[in-house]
């Protein structure tokens, strides 16, 4: 599968930042982690003390899949609106959901504090308004459930959003949970923490086939190489949905871009990340660099191949919905792309065991929350291979 087309960001931006070697001999190991984009150095940064062996594998370059193509907005908004996943998992599960995402963000920001030289992240508010006036009422219902359940967030009308944004719109929902973060070089710097905790890291190493044994799983690559592993998690993005024997997601086409670099003038309260409420939604937000990062119109499916001619006709969308927003702020595209995307019934990502592959865990951060989900994704896992009880597995789970 394509994960990208174009040239993401992140990628242009950063380089190649570190290299792995390939798998070149036989393992015997307690973990093995397949994929090394966002999720599976979570996973393995979270195991990485555990006095367990722990190896990575991906099949391309690390963080080069979906990671590279990431744009990184750290929300706990789930892309299904708290009013509504109540109807899907209950009340109480929804806001736990919520909570958790909400914990992930600083989670995050912990952990980047404690990568040395300290890395780079960011808090910001995150708004999303009402698209149309039809969506005002429902998006003021969100607003009062969050309220109800303790998330810091304030009511904002028209005349506030064209003060504090210069934007029109309804109404929207002013939230002080959010975040961003380079999600590619992230990634190699949790690798590069996980190597120096004596584990190891493989690029360019497929996992050709998968054979269990009631005490083991044995992952075969090329060149009759074999990786003997206790536990197997599979961290391979939308890749993984090869090894489910169920449909749990349909895969979408996203796209964005990043601008020329803009005058400080020009941006907005606080850098706020900054959606809306229709469905696919537009959002944008500050990229670094003085550059602004617009993200959206989506297409229900993901073909093989995306062609320059579609993705710049999308940057062009992507342009003309930004600037009915915000028509006072000049804006060039520099980059622009296209990513796969996933999309789960209720919105949540699916983390844990399916009774076909033993000794195997998943960690499927799906959705606008891959890398929130990818923190929640990676603490079950840690907890479950360590035999370790964790009351919020049942959430994620592939039999909910």
């Amino acid at each position: 599968m394509n994960l990208y087309e174009q040239h993401p960001y992140w990628l242009m931006k950063d380089g190649i930042v570190a290299s792995y070697p390939s798998l070149d001999k036989n393992l015997v190991i307690d973990v093995a982690i397949m994929g090394a984009g966002i999720s599976a150095a979570l996973t393995a940064w979270h195991l990485r003390n555990s006095g367990l062996s722990v190896a990575v594998f991906d099949r391309r370059h690390a963080g080069m899949g979906s990671t590279a193509a990431s744009t990184a907005f750290l929300q706990y908004e789930i892309d299904t609106p708290l009013t509504d996943l109540c109807k899907h998992v209950g009340e109480k599960n929804a806001v736990k959901s919520y909570e958790l995402c909400r914990e992930a963000i600083y989670a995050i920001g912990n952990i980047c504090k404690k990568l040395k030289p300290e890395f780079d992240f960011h808090l910001r508010p995150s708004t999303q308004y009402a698209s149309f006036k039809i969506h005002y009422d429902k998006l003021l219902e969100e607003y009062k459930l969050r309220r109800k359940h303790g998330f810091n967030v304030t009511w904002m009308e028209n005349a506030d959003l064209v003060k504090t944004f210069g934007m029109e719109a309804p109404g929207a929902i002013f939230s002080e949970d959010g975040g961003e973060v380079d999600a590619y070089l992230l990634t190699h710097a949790l690798l590069k923490d996980v190597e120096k905790s004596g584990h190891i890291v493989y690029n360019n190493t497929p996992v050709l086939d998968i054979d269990y044994s009631k005490q083991r799983v044995i992952l075969h690559s090329h060149n009759d190489l074999k990786v003997k592993a206790k536990k197997l998690v599979i961290a391979c993005g939308y890749e993984s949905l090869q090894y489910i024997p169920k449909k749990i997601a349909d895969i979408y086409s996203t796209y964005a871009l990043v601008s020329e670099p803009v005058p400080d003038k020009y941006f907005w309260h606080r850098n706020s990340l900054i959606w809306e409420t229709a469905t696919p939604y537009l959002y944008f937000r500050a990229a670094g660099d003085n550059r602004i990062l617009v993200g959206g119109r989506d297409d229900p499916y993901h073909p093989p191949h995306i062609f320059p001619s579609h993705i710049k006709k999308k940057a062009e969308q992507l342009i003309q919905a930004f600037h009915k927003k915000m028509p006072h702020i000049p804006l060039r595209p520099d980059f622009s792309w296209a990513g796969a995307f996933a999309v789960t019934k209720d919105g949540l990502p699916y983390i844990g065991m399916i009774p076909e592959r033993p000794h195997t865990y998943f960690a499927l951060g799906f959705g606008g929350n891959g890398i929130t989900f990818s923190i929640v994704a990676a603490e079950i896992i840690r907890d479950v291979v360590m035999g370790k009880k964790n009351g919020n597995a049942n959430i994620f789970a592939f039999n909910r």
